[in-house]
């Protein structure tokens, strides 16, 4: 493809996907298809030559827009928000446009230099000292395996220059509740750590928070037991129901331990935009890394997770391979990526925070989530106010947690009963809302974000649930008679 070629190309795109956006609230929110529809309508063999960007847009209108669950469509309030404004697009499609090779300073020194200003612009828009450093990975799950190494290396005395976790005397130990992310499982088994290792601190039963006496008493028996503690990971608005662990109270045992404390703040990290949900993480000054994902609930495209670290020459000590190929005369005056992560190549993702920070604005982004937290305080007491619903966890954010909760209708019939409700929502179209289980039992979460949603489509959305659920009793209680 020429570039002319790629120019004509490109507005057609353009134009689809404008398009796409403009229309997308006639489109169902749930993709229409069953396992195997998408891959069967797809030629089995490569083509032979090349096709015209009009069949390949045809083909993404008959075939791949049927088979994508709607995340930017005003009805979803599934999951987390994962918005991707269009200003951030434009971004990404210049870092795309650009080609870049991002393995060290001198293969692209923009690349490296404008991730550094970017990050430390959301530094300062989150209100963190100038302790922090920050650089940009794919998700916040790959931010929790980098901080979980991080705390193997300073526990373990830097292990993995001599016989790695096989030689040190002790186990050591990771320490979170069952409300964190499963990536912190995974992130535990990666490290080396073992699932045996990971311990689940008891929570508090109403808000879900990590009871820091709980932790205090865990560590102190592992250490009496022989065991090293390593690292705590605290959750700042967990996934189910955006609970948010005392990352003060968690800080003061970790540093009496010197333990790694990484705080996972993956959406929630976009509240701290707003200078009156800091409080939220009372304490981050004290903790040793910090994820938090602009490609939620902020609206920078996909995959854009900020990670920060206070002590920047652990991180390189602990990731850095520094290969000789890749050596230059200025290494010692700049800073290299590579050494802050995982992969050696990188693209050029800061320009998505770039464009989105200067197209949009962060005073556009903190209304928009001052919108959101608004409509879902709208909602919780809709929720409260009608008979037969209840709100069952605090509403800290924009999620808010909710059940039907019928007379006669009770343990694993409540069970049946609020996955059937929830399932005819999600399989009509109308609108996706996503279940979770707390204590054995099974809620649903409504989570408000998306970047076109208004209050009109969380009235709507209220409409819906009830109706659905007021329906699916009667039946459920006519075929349990």
């Amino acid at each position: 493809m020429t570039p002319e070629e790629f120019r004509d190309a490109g507005h057609r795109l353009i134009d689809w996907i404008a398009d796409y956006r403009i229309n997308i609230e006639q489109m169902p929110v749930r993709a229409q298809v069953s396992p195997g529809e998408i891959k069967n309508r797809l030629p089995e063999s490569p083509p032979e030559a090349p096709e015209t960007i009009d069949r390949l847009l045809q083909d993404l209108d008959e075939i791949v827009l049927p088979g994508i669950t709607q995340v930017q469509h005003p009805m979803h309030f599934g999951w987390f928000p994962s918005n991707a404004s269009l200003a951030s697009v434009l971004g990404d499609i210049a870092s795309s446009g650009l080609g870049t090779l991002g393995i060290s300073w001198e293969s692209c020194p923009a690349l490296t230099e404008v991730e550094q200003v970017v990050c430390d612009w959301m530094r300062q828009l989150t209100g963190l000292s100038e302790q922090w450093k920050g650089t940009i990975h794919d998700t916040a799950s790959t931010a929790c395996l980098t901080a979980l190494l991080l705390a193997r290396e300073q526990a373990s005395g830097y292990s993995q220059n001599e016989g790695g976790l096989q030689s040190v005397p002790r186990p050591l130990v990771v320490y979170t509740t069952e409300e964190a992310h499963s990536s912190v499982t995974k992130a535990t088994l990666l490290a080396g750590f073992g699932k045996q290792n990971l311990r689940l601190v008891e929570h508090e039963p109403t808000t879900r928070a990590m009871l820091p006496d709980a932790l205090k008493n865990s560590i102190e028996q592992d250490i009496a037991d022989d065991y090293q503690p390593a690292a705590v990971v605290a959750s700042v608005g967990s996934t189910g129901v955006t609970a948010f662990d005392p990352v003060a109270r968690i800080a003061e045992i970790t540093s009496q331990h010197k333990i790694w404390l990484h705080v996972d703040a993956a959406m929630a990290g976009s509240a701290m935009l707003l200078p009156e949900c800091r409080h939220l993480w009372e304490g981050i000054e004290a903790a040793d890394s910090i994820s938090w994902n602009p490609h939620k609930w902020m609206g920078t495209i996909l995959d854009c997770a900020l990670f920060y670290v206070k002590d920047s020459a652990h991180l390189i000590r602990v990731m850095s391979t520094n290969p000789s190929y890749l050596r230059s005369s200025v290494d010692r005056e700049v800073t290299q990526y590579r050494d802050w992560g995982i992969p050696l190549g990188r693209r050029f993702r800061a320009l998505k925070l770039w464009f989105h920070l200067r197209l949009d604005g962060p005073d556009a982004i903190r209304e928009r989530l001052r919108r959101d937290l608004d409509n879902a305080r709208w909602f919780a007491a809709e929720v409260e106010k009608t008979p037969d619903w209840r709100v069952l966890t605090p509403v800290n954010l924009q999620t808010v947690c909710i059940r039907h909760e019928p007379a006669g209708v009770e343990g694993e019939m409540l069970n049946a009963h609020t996955l059937a409700w929830v399932s005819e929502i999600n399989q009509s179209g109308k609108a996706f809302i996503s279940p979770a289980k707390i204590d054995g039992c099974w809620l649903v979460r409504v989570s408000i974000g998306v970047e076109t949603c208004d209050r009109e489509h969380v009235q709507c959305l209220w409409e819906l649930i009830k109706s659905t659920a007021s329906a699916g009793t009667d039946g459920f209680l006519m075929t349990n008679a």
